[in-house]
């Protein structure tokens, strides 16, 4: 892991545990704010970033894959917010560590191996801690006879299933309105530039080597869907 140099490219990730902390943008907007402010201070390029509505316990982020995914073909660096939003597991971090892939914490940019070992460690541990007061917490409930749960059984599930739906739906649509965004100026500039249409565009992106939202190439269905998302929030 290392610091990027001057003028560096960035790929950002950003993670939320909840899909109502995703739907509202509590805590991705802090994290976004973050990552654009260490760019700009250090003069550096975000070609691409990627939001995440999952624990920070799994493995398997398909938001993170890509992103570094995107990293290695690029040859950029990840950064994050927070070392923690990454994730709270020493075996993970150091993976990423031998993996290849650069990537730098705004909250501690100069960290060294050894460092960023320690505050994965400090991390999982803070983890495992909040885990051990909760279940002792429900444990001293039930030995007090306090009834746990909802006294109505599974009825007011309901609701919050549907309330759930609409708020991974809102998340979804937010992402995939900061991945619009982001490669919104460069559609921009393709369109003042005399470059027509969609498929012209994506063969252009490719060019330019602008990793795609999912990592990987552009293909002329994903410039179109970037163009109506930032078509319908005009």
């Amino acid at each position: 892991m290392s610091a990027p140099g001057a003028s560096s490219r960035l790929i950002a990730y950003s993670r939320v545990s909840t899909a109502r902390q995703g739907a509202s943008g509590l805590g991705l907007e802090a994290q976004r704010a973050a990552v654009h402010a260490y760019a700009a201070a250090g003069g550096h390029t975000i070609v691409a970033e990627y939001v995440e509505v999952e624990s920070g316990k799994r493995a398997d982020r398909p938001q993170l894959a890509s992103a570094l995914a995107a990293a290695k073909l690029h040859r950029a660096t990840l950064v994050i917010a927070k070392l923690d939003r990454l994730a709270r597991n020493v075996a993970f971090v150091a993976n990423l560590l031998e993996g290849g892939v650069d990537f730098v914490a705004c909250d501690s940019p100069f960290a060294s191996r050894l460092t960023l070992h320690i505050l994965a460690a400090m991390a999982e541990h803070e983890a495992a801690a909040i885990s051990a007061r909760t279940k002792a917490a429900l444990a001293a409930a039930k030995a007090r006879n306090v009834r746990l749960g909802n006294p109505n059984g599974a009825a007011h599930l309901l609701d919050g299933c549907r309330d759930a739906a609409a708020a991974s739906a809102a998340s979804r649509r937010a992402a995939a309105g900061a991945r619009a965004a982001a490669v919104a100026p460069l559609l921009e500039q393709l369109r003042s530039e005399g470059v027509v249409g969609a498929r012209a565009a994506a063969l252009e992106l490719n060019r330019r080597g602008v990793p795609a939202p999912g990592g990987g190439c552009w293909y002329a269905a994903q410039v179109r869907r970037a163009e109506a998302v930032l078509a319908g929030a005009a």
